[in-house]
């Protein structure tokens, strides 16, 4: 960091003047500590430590990156519980563990290739619960989605690998349990590839700029919003092991974040240039999704070990308690490498490939979102369409490896990360790329998947009601670009929200009112009928698309050209942070106009008199 930017952001105030807590209760632990102190604050707001191409010193990188890494640590493990919710995998821990390890290590590698290869912006990439929601409406219209049939012809089970560890001598209904797990894990593979692939192109052929053109908040706020409501579901089957334990997590990362967020915490430090120092650091914001997760685990531990809690594996109670699944930890690996096809053959689910395409498009939608959001934290120009181009495409690539890998759920862009640039002002890539390293480790080492499967199931609940929860205002958020003052606007969003809540409800209670008179038929209507994002997402978009408005009232303006609003604002960096990583004489060739993915920067010749030609 250079002098002047470290100017701006410093302040020295005498120890007996500060506004912030005195120094003074320090003295007593510390001998021989300076009269004059330190303090470092960010006055100004829109001023970063760190720009996208700076490099920070390698300690101040490993420790940012361990923060942003244990930021989404939370959300990772989510969104793999629900993948082995629905895919009937909730009796088997070593099963949850290798689809945690896979989640992890593709997290990892795809936020590598986003930052060298993709568009090249500071973002992380995790799994993405787009993937999962629509398989979540299959569950829930299906009734015997996880009915175990019993065969007396008993079970051929050749397909299993020497990987899944799972004791299958139980009883033949565990067997048929798990068979019927690994068959959902094979379907999730096969469709996703295909998913995928076509993630990929849509990217790699530029066809995501073309849609856009039709696309604005009225669309994308319906449509996210939906899928978050629809999360719900999932949350009180977590948060109803016991209330309480949820509630109380919920309410202590809620606590800090919002109620003492706004405080910054007194950290001390220490530096041979500088000597000992004070850093104010809004710790508890930061962290307060976790804190919240660590008291609701001492809490459990308490009542676990007093009592309070049932030891009848029968009872949901029982997942409350911290020794649920201690064994998990015990017969893990400490090093294990997910593979492809760990759990068999990929195979082909029409029903599954509909609601992993329908995945794609809420996937590419919030992506391109949090690209420009991403682009905005940074102070850098919105991203070029080559950019965006080569980020859906990177982001499709992963989620086809996803696939082969067996994660079960493809990787998106995480806005929460985003918004943590905006709180340590550190926007620099090669944090992230710190990132993906952690995570890549921790999807080898076994031993770090296992200690998180042990979380008690309520525990994780009281931390989605706050993650889905500030998601769905993150979403709402992007009505600041649209006039509500419309009618018009008003209207279709309202629409929208309504027929994305009343038609999967219809299906859920009358799945038999479709009849196509073909079974195959039936479940692709019921599959497309069942998805509250697709139901609300096309009503919002017809209607955006049909009803008479200026491109500023649909909020297309702002969104689209965020540059149009502010003309005189000074960017930190220029369009030089989307440049690919290809050899500059590359980029001159003709060829390059011609890729969606490339940059294309013709030769500049001069004339005699040095004029452009």
């Amino acid at each position: 960091m250079d002098e002047s930017r470290t100017d701006q952001l410093k302040t020295r105030f005498d120890a007996t003047e500060m506004d912030e807590p005195s120094p003074d209760n320090a003295s007593t632990c510390v001998a021989d500590i300076p009269t004059e102190v330190v303090i470092e604050k960010d006055d100004q707001p829109g001023g970063l430590l760190y720009n996208v191409s700076d490099r920070p010193p390698i300690l101040v990188s490993i420790f940012l990156a361990f923060q942003q890494a244990l930021l989404s640590v939370s959300a990772s493990l989510v969104v793999s519980s629900l993948v082995a919710d629905v895919a009937c995998a909730s009796d088997f821990p070593d099963l949850r563990t290798n689809l945690l390890s896979s989640t992890l290590l593709m997290s990892g590698i795809t936020t590598a290739m986003m930052v060298t290869l993709g568009i090249r912006l500071p973002l992380f990439q995790g799994p993405s619960a787009d993937y999962v929601v629509p398989l979540m409406t299959i569950q829930l219209i299906d009734k015997d989605f996880c009915k175990v049939i019993d065969t007396s012809s008993g079970t051929d089970m050749s397909f299993l690998t020497s990987d899944v560890n799972v004791n299958i001598t139980v009883s033949d209904e565990l067997t048929l349990k798990l068979q019927l797990a690994l068959t959902k894990l094979q379907e999730f593979q096969g469709c996703l590839i295909l998913a995928g692939v076509i993630h990929f192109l849509v990217g790699a052929t530029g066809t995501v700029g073309f849609l856009l053109r039709f696309i604005g908040p009225v669309t994308i706020v319906p449509t996210i919003l939906l899928g978050g409501i629809f999360l719900s579901r999932v949350t009180s089957k977590f948060a109803m092991c016991h209330w309480g334990i949820a509630g109380i997590t919920a309410i202590t990362a809620i606590f800090m974040s919002l109620y003492i967020g706004h405080k910054k915490m007194p950290l001390p430090a220490w530096s041979k240039k500088r000597g000992l120092y004070i850093y104010w650091y809004p710790l508890q914001q930061v962290f307060s999704v976790l804190m919240g997760m660590l008291v609701g685990w001492s809490v459990s531990a308490v009542m676990t070990y007093t009592g309070a809690l049932t030891d009848d594996p029968s009872q949901s109670e029982f997942f409350a308690r911290t020794d649920a699944r201690a064994g998990i930890v015990t017969n893990a690996s400490w090093f294990r490498m997910p593979y492809p096809n760990q759990f068999g053959q990929p195979s082909f689910n029409i029903g599954v490939f509909i609601a992993f395409l329908i995945g794609t498009i809420l996937s590419i939608l919030d992506s391109v979102g949090d690209y420009y959001a991403c682009a905005r934290i940074c102070n850098v120009p919105p991203p070029p369409r080559h950019g965006v181009n080569r980020g859906i495409a990177v982001e499709g690539f992963c989620s086809a490896l996803s696939g082969v890998i067996g994660c079960g759920h493809a990787t998106s862009t995480f806005g929460g990360n985003i918004g943590a640039i905006g709180i340590t002002k550190v926007a620099s890539r090669d944090v992230f790329l710190l990132v993906s390293l952690i995570y890549i480790v921790f999807g080898i080492l076994g031993k770090v998947s296992a200690v998180f499967i042990t979380i008690p199931y309520p525990v994780l609940g009281g931390a989605m009601i706050v993650m889905f929860g500030t998601f769905n205002g993150v979403v709402l958020s992007n009505l600041a670009a649209v006039s509500l003052s419309s009618t018009r606007n008003l209207a279709i969003i309202g629409i929208a929200i309504l027929t994305g809540l009343m038609l999967p409800n219809w299906i859920e209670t009358n799945p038999d009112d479709i009849n196509t008179g073909n079974g195959y038929y039936n479940n692709i209507a019921k599959t497309l009928l069942g998805n509250p994002g697709l139901c609300g997402g096309v009503v919002a978009c017809f209607l955006d698309n049909t009803v008479r408005g200026t491109d500023k009232e649909r909020g297309i303006t702002a969104w689209h050209n965020p540059e149009m609003c502010d003309k005189n604002h000074v960017y930190s960096e220029g369009m030089e942070v989307y440049t690919p990583l290809l050899p500059a004489s590359w980029r001159t060739w003709r060829l390059m106009k011609y890729i969606p993915i490339c940059l294309y920067q013709p030769l500049k010749t001069y004339d005699a008199s040095d004029n452009l030609l």
